[in-house]
């Protein structure tokens, strides 16, 4: 399936002993599918490089943008959805635009997107979504 990881479920999922590891490993096996936005990529990043260092977040950058399970979209149109904090947004048109199933997030800015009708964004949280992994 295809998804849009938020930049907190991607640290969540990217170290090697984390419970949500399957969650990193379903993109790189092709279990699913990750779609990124350039503003994403930077996103990640610039978090990893904070929270981590370069050749870090360099090494995770290059393995997203070089597998074949992941894909780079292109949104055209700014829906800002997320009012409460609009740097959410970057995910949110990304998944519209990608087709994506879900928005993988622990974010509670997203949950007003459970009250939108038109444009239709699932959104599922990091643990939620690790037992859809698991089902």
């Amino acid at each position: 399936m295809r998804i849009v990881l938020d930049t907190n479920c991607l640290i969540q999922s990217v170290a090697i002993r984390s419970e949500y590891r399957p969650v990193w490993d379903s993109v790189l096996t092709g279990e699913n599918t990750l779609c990124l936005s350039n503003e994403i990529v930077e996103e990640y990043l610039e978090i990893l490089q904070r929270l981590f260092n370069t050749d870090f977040a360099k090494t995770v950058i290059d393995t997203l943008l070089e597998c074949r399970h992941t894909e780079l979209i292109t949104p055209y149109y700014r829906f800002h959805l997320i009012a409460s904090d609009p740097d959410d947004n970057k995910f949110v048109d990304c998944a519209i635009a990608a087709n994506a199933r879900f928005v993988v997030t622990n974010d509670r800015h997203f949950d007003v997107l459970r009250q939108i009708e038109f444009p239709v964004v699932n959104v599922i949280s990091l643990r939620d979504f690790l037992q859809l992994l698991r089902q």
